[in-house]
């Protein structure tokens, strides 16, 4: 059984912000991660030379082992063997380049010219193995305003435990350290709400929900690259093998990309990862994807479709009565159909008012979706889970693979999938609230028995045990049941009804209240007799007040 407990990601707010102070006054705060991250991303490569170069060095001394040789000339010659890295994901890094080597030469007055200079090293070892890497690594210390003492700071601050890859090997450090910077320095980094990084939870959950196994998985808004690591965790967690995913991805930001880059390449995944704007220029206008996983920039707004050519393939209708200048939202819905496989499935992060708005270009798409059976689930999730907005935001699920044909999962075109889990996670922090195990199993569960079942709403059988909409019975197959409050299988007849309004709220009703056995009478008098304690004690207060001010 999965364990039940809430996962923060790894807690290094204070040392960040000790990082940030040593930035201050040599380097605007929109650019404190552009310093961060690359001195983390070398650390992590030097940290898995390290790991590697030793388990090789076992092996050559293990007489059990097939590299096992006493031959010194062989011996240096397997442990510089760059083939031998390479196929076990990653390089061979030269002594000046290593993190020990910037760790020890951290005082010298030189120190920005040792980190460029390594990060020269890097660069070379990154472009010959893949040219779309170039420029992942620029030199940007020695034209800093940094001081050698300030540098030197840095560098011992990431020398901690909690920055370190080998240490914290399930957590996306440089996301978690992209985050930071983008939340507390929302406003000079000018970013528009809703283009953050996506916390782990909900990234795990989107995974989870869509099980992303083998194929091709596509993110149009890939912001850091969290949603592949974490669909990499996924299979990696099931017994799956990463060979059988392609990643593909669309960056408009040029900082941002090379962060997707690092983590990507840190995790040996095959990639083709492009740089621009996903709305008005598609850079993978033929690309069909099996799975598109994203969070796109949520409500943007003067984002020209007047730019769109005539007759965009993405467009349900003519743009003038599919697109609309005041949110970008329901372009992307366009956008992440057009590029979805016959059999593909989507999980898109989007702000709550993309239920509901009734902006024409918004409403013409959405009624669409509904009425042309798209839209096979709708999430909404609670507030507080975004460090960096406070916009409440729903994941859709579309799907082109509704029909049941494909012999695992059911006909469901004339339905869709409600659920509200607005109630659901635990807050970690008086800001920050994740979804625990249980919360995404929940979620993911109901909908995957909701679709695979041969009809929603079947009956209890005997021996079934019921937990959070989700029957699981002995030996059969998981059947789905409509739980007040928290899921229904609604009709499209029922949402076109309710005026193609998406909150779950309107389908799943209110949850029903347990009776906890007290009689209504008996709540009453206790209810009344505390009320009266209150106010006794609220007189004695008031008099002790007054007393005190007369005494002044």
């Amino acid at each position: 059984m999965s364990k039940t407990i809430a996962k923060a990601d790894i807690d290094f707010e204070k040392e960040l912000w000790d990082a940030a102070n040593e930035l201050r006054g040599a380097v605007s705060e929109n650019n404190y991660k552009n310093y961060i991250l690359p001195l983390v991303f070398l650390k992590h490569l030097s940290e898995r030379y390290d790991i590697v170069h030793d388990e090789i060095a076992d092996l050559l001394k293990d007489p059990k082992s097939d590299y096992y040789t006493s031959d010194k000339e062989e011996i240096n010659y397997v442990l510089e063997d760059r083939d031998e890295y390479r196929s076990r994901n990653t390089f061979v890094v030269p002594k000046k380049a290593s993190w020990n080597y910037l760790k020890d030469n951290a005082e010298q007055d030189d120190i920005k010219v040792i980190i460029d200079d390594a990060f020269d090293v890097i660069q070379d070892l990154l472009t010959d193995h893949n040219p779309q890497l170039n420029n992942l690594l620029p030199r940007i210390f020695v034209r800093s305003e940094l001081s050698a003492k300030q540098t030197a700071g840095i560098i011992n601050l990431l020398s901690h435990t909690k920055f370190s890859e080998k240490e914290n090997p399930e957590s996306d450090i440089l996301g978690r350290i992209y985050e930071f910077y983008i939340g507390r320095f929302a406003m000079a980094e000018g970013s528009g709400a809703g283009q953050f990084f996506t916390p782990g939870s909900i990234v795990r959950l989107l995974v989870e929900i869509l099980e992303p196994y083998k194929g091709r998985i596509f993110d149009p808004a890939c912001g850091s690259g969290g949603m592949f690591v974490q669909s990499l965790k996924f299979i990696n967690e099931h017994g799956g093998n990463k060979n059988d995913i392609s990643i593909y991805g669309q960056e408009m930001t040029a900082q941002t990309l090379r962060l997707c880059l690092m983590n990507l390449l840190l995790r040996d995944l095959s990639f083709d990862i492009k740089m621009g704007n996903s709305l008005l220029d598609d850079k993978f206008p033929q690309l069909k994807a099996d799975y598109i996983i994203a969070n796109p920039p949520f409500n943007v707004s003067n984002w020209h479709p007047e730019d769109l050519p005539e007759g965009d393939p993405r467009l349900f209708g003519p743009k003038e009565e599919f697109t609309t200048d005041g949110s970008a939202n329901y372009m992307w819905m366009q956008t992440f159909w057009h590029h979805l496989s016959d059999t593909g499935t989507a999980g898109i992060v989007m702000a709550n008012g993309a239920m509901t708005s009734n902006t024409k270009g918004e409403k013409n798409v959405r009624q669409h979706m509904v009425d042309n059976s798209m839209i096979d689930c709708i999430v909404r999730m609670p507030d507080k889970l975004f460090l960096t907005t406070g916009i409440p935001a729903c994941l859709f699920i579309l799907s082109k693979n509704r029909d049941g044909k494909d012999g695992q999962h059911r006909e469901r075109n004339n339905e869709i999938l409600f659920l509200d889990a607005s109630k659901m996670g635990t807050m970690t922090s008086r800001k920050l609230r994740v979804f625990s195990d249980a919360d995404v199993n929940k979620i993911a569960d109901t909908y995957h028995n909701w679709r695979s079942v041969t009809s929603s709403g079947v009956e209890k059988q005997s021996g079934v045990e019921k937990q959070s909409g989700v029957e699981k019975q002995s030996g059969v197959e998981n059947t789905y049941k409509d739980v007040d409050g928290f899921s229904k299988a609604a009709t499209l007849a029922e949402v076109q009804k309710q005026d193609y309004k998406l909150t779950p709220g309107i389908y799943v009703g209110t949850e029903a209240e347990e009776d906890d056995g007290i009689l209504f009478e008996d709540k009453m008098e206790g209810l009344k007799a505390t009320l009266l304690t209150q106010f006794e004690k609220s007189e004695l207060l008031k008099k002790q007040i007054v007393a005190n001010f007369e005494k002044l």
